[in-house]
């Protein structure tokens, strides 16, 4: 399926949240996900599906200053 991820067009075969992150290989709890503008806290992933065109963000932080 196609979905925008960080504003960027993927094809995928993840369904949920969590299996998107480890299908593009993001790992670590201080990932902060939101699914078209909502976030969507780290508990609630294996559980959030995701659609056709939908539309993810990952942050992770990052040092520096």
């Amino acid at each position: 399926m196609k979905l925008i991820v960080n504003g960027e067009a993927l094809e995928v075969e993840a369904t949920t949240l969590a299996a998107l992150l480890k299908e593009l290989d993001y790992e670590g709890g201080w990932l902060a996900t939101a699914l078209n503008g909502d976030v969507v806290p780290a508990a609630e992933r294996a559980e959030c599906r995701v659609s056709e065109g939908d539309r993810i963000e990952i942050l992770s932080p990052m040092q520096g200053g």
